[in-house]
């Protein structure tokens, strides 16, 4: 396998919704990719941008901040994000194509637009690669259910019903944990261009009250189901 097919493989974490130092530094002693803030209020991960601009200034080079906004007005956007070096923004909301850009300053820095999949079979009828086109500028399309409410279901939707060729990159997020997010990259992963994963309440400490609260053991234990998954692709690779 060559190095470019290799680096193709490699599924690429992030770590969401944190809110405590500790979890920052928990998830990339892991060896998260990126680590997620949520800026919009109506989440019980919320955090300020100032707090957000607090934590990110833990982070070492190449891991990086993004931060998840809902509806948010363009103005708000670019001022949270002056104040962090480096930060991908994630629009979670209903936010347009162009409504992205102009928040972005003409796409100047990278974004994520979230799609919200339907659960069940209704699932099928979502026009993913309608999507993706029309969110061409995006750096990645991150893929959740849709339920009510925003910033994050924690709900799989049914991976076996999206479309078998997406000419993008994708961003797997949706009730993932280390249980299952094996299959799911083994599931999404030919169909895309490269994977990445996004994780939240399955790398959280069990109980009510513990939402933004992470468990390093979750996370550990996440990012060792990733690597097990890019395994396999690798090996089944040597045969194809």
């Amino acid at each position: 396998m060559t190095p470019a097919q290799l680096f193709a493989l490699r599924t690429r974490i992030k770590i969401c919704g944190l809110t405590r130092e500790q979890d920052v530094d928990a998830a990339v002693a892991a060896g998260a990719d990126a680590v997620g803030f949520v800026l919009y209020d109506k989440s019980p991960r919320y955090v300020s941008p100032k707090r957000a601009a607090e934590l990110a200034r833990r982070l070492p080079p190449f891991v990086t901040p993004v931060l998840l906004f809902v509806n948010e007005n363009a103005t708000k956007i670019i001022a949270a994000c002056a104040g962090i070096a480096g930060a991908t923004v994630q629009f979670h909301g209903e936010e347009t194509p162009e409504q992205c850009l102009n928040a972005t300053q003409q796409g100047a820095r990278p974004f994520l637009r979230a799609a919200r999949i339907p659960l069940g079979e209704a699932g099928r009828h979502f026009d993913l690669v309608k999507y993706a086109q029309d969110y061409s500028k995006a750096q990645a399309i991150l893929l959740d259910a849709h339920v009510d409410g925003y910033g994050g279901s924690g709900q799989a939707f049914n991976w076996s019903l999206l479309p078998p060729n997406v000419n993008a990159h994708l961003v797997l997020s949706g009730g993932l944990n280390a249980a299952n997010v094996t299959e799911g990259i083994l599931q999404v992963r030919p169909r895309c261009k490269t994977l990445a994963v996004d994780v939240s309440s399955g790398v959280e400490m069990s109980g009510p009250g513990n939402k933004g609260i992470k468990d390093p053991e979750k996370i550990n234990q996440f990012v060792a189901a990733v690597r097990a998954a890019d395994q396999q692709l690798a090996e089944m690779s040597k045969h194809v």
